[in-house]
């Protein structure tokens, strides 16, 4: 017969060598767990050991019979506190052994890892929201100029009506430094007025027709500018006057004077964003590259460049004919029109430049209702590079 003894214990946990992972500071529990045959006489003590070194026996140890079959338990607890802590742990019974391995765990590098990731995504926001900071204007006028409206045919004559106070100040910077800047640079065309524009808080009819004709309304809100009446009195309804003649009207206020401004104006102005653009001229709007030009233009009409083309963009693009509208003149020979209702100008010979004179026309009354000139004002006469002169047969 085998003598129960000396039969070789079977290992329940661990069933093969386990290597364990863990990180300092952490706490793991070593479970051991053997099968024997029973034996009352028989050594059923289960030992640890780390690297040959016994831990001994104190413990906690489990004896536990079941038809005939032995069972027997250990736990071994470890707090991994230092690196001497990591190691090869046994455990031991009749000169067999369970081997656990206990290593540092890489979490600790998983855990790096994560930490330089957010901070690599934390420097990647910072930097979008200084560059959207920086170069948010650059963005929006590169959007706007690729894929903007085109306010083109629209029957303009002007990108934007001007209106600023009768004062050396004002005077001096519309005329050096918006006018240049925006005609010369960007190519707006502006026109310029220092009148009251709404004098007794109701427009002129000058300035219904002046505006009219720009796409734009710009406001050089100055202090000479607020001293003006209907800015005085009720600007309110002066505000709802210009924005009845041009939609979201341009306001330009000063650093210097928008600080120290307690005109009810400029409250007025604050309250309505949506409705106007207020900008404000700082020390550093003077280049040429600052956020105010940006943020102007922004405002502005979207430009078209037309390479090739000379004159009035939109005479070519409405393909107008007349002859008024047509940019060389040397086409004009001596031919008279074939139909009766043709042009009424008498062409002459061919002539690179103007006229010596053209003849002031009187017409009676029963001559100017035969001559249509109903639709004179809408034309543009830009293009023109000689004179072109109204005559009757009987002038001839």
């Amino acid at each position: 017969l085998i003598d129960p003894c000396h039969v070789l214990p079977q290992f329940l946990y661990p069933t093969s060598n386990q290597t364990l992972e863990q990180a300092l500071g952490s706490q793991v529990t070593l479970n051991c767990t053997v099968q024997l045959p029973y034996s009352r006489n028989c050594d059923l003590d289960l030992h640890w050991m780390k690297v040959m070194v016994f831990l001994g026996h104190g413990f906690l140890c489990e004896v536990r019979l079941w038809n005939g079959i032995t069972f027997v338990s250990s736990t071994l607890e470890v707090n991994v506190t230092t690196d001497e802590n990591y190691g090869v742990f046994a455990c031991l019974i009749r000169n067999s052994k369970a081997v656990f391995t206990l290593q540092k765990s890489g979490n600790t590098a998983g855990h790096l890892g994560a930490v330089i990731a957010a901070l690599v995504i934390a420097v990647l926001l910072l930097l979008i929201a200084v560059m959207y900071v920086k170069c948010r204007l650059n963005v929006l006028l590169w959007y706007r100029n690729h894929y903007g409206e085109l306010e083109i045919n629209d029957g303009k004559l002007y990108d934007a009506y001007v209106s600023y106070a009768n004062s050396a100040d004002d005077r001096k910077f519309v005329n050096f430094i918006v006018k240049p800047q925006l005609e010369n640079r960007h190519g707006y065309k502006l026109f310029l007025d220092d009148k009251d524009i709404l004098p007794n808080s109701e427009p002129s009819a000058d300035l219904i027709m002046n505006v009219s004709r720009c796409r734009r309304l710009i406001v050089v809100l100055s202090n000479a500018y607020l001293e003006q009446e209907w800015c005085s009195n009720n600007f309110r309804e002066g505000l709802w006057r210009l924005l009845e003649l041009s939609q979201t009207p341009i306001f330009i206020a000063f650093e210097s004077q928008y600080r120290e401004i307690t005109h009810p104006a400029i409250n007025l102005l604050k309250q309505h964003k949506s409705a106007v653009i207020l900008l404000v001229w700082r020390a550093g709007s003077m280049m040429p590259s600052s956020d105010f030009w940006k943020e102007l233009c922004l405002a502005l009409p979207r430009k078209v460049s037309y390479h090739g083309l000379r004159g009035d963009p939109q005479t070519h693009l409405q393909e107008d004919k007349d002859p008024m509208l047509i940019l060389h003149s040397s086409y004009l020979d001596f031919r008279r029109d074939s139909h009766p209702e043709g042009d009424t100008a008498i062409r002459g010979a061919i002539f690179k430049g103007p006229p010596p004179h053209c003849m002031t026309v009187q017409l009676g009354e029963k001559q100017r209702s035969e001559i249509d000139i109903s639709d004179l004002g809408s034309r543009s006469y830009e293009a023109r590079t000689d004179f072109y002169c109204l005559v009757t047969e009987d002038d001839i």
